[in-house]
């Protein structure tokens, strides 16, 4: 009985993970603090032109 549960067990868990990584997350992903500073840096020139774009067509 116990090598039948175990081999169970051992099956239903690799389902189970199979089936989480199939699954997709709302989580944002995760961006490094010198990442973000970095975009952080050169957004506000971006948006400036971007938004000087649209105002002027």
């Amino acid at each position: 009985m116990n090598r039948k549960k175990k081999i169970n067990q051992t099956l239903k868990n690799k389902a189970k993970k199979a089936n989480a990584k199939l699954q997709s997350s709302n989580k944002p992903q995760y961006i490094a603090k010198a990442d973000r500073a970095a975009l952080a840096n050169t957004e506000p020139t971006e948006l400036h032109v971007v938004g000087s774009v649209i105002a002027a067509s």
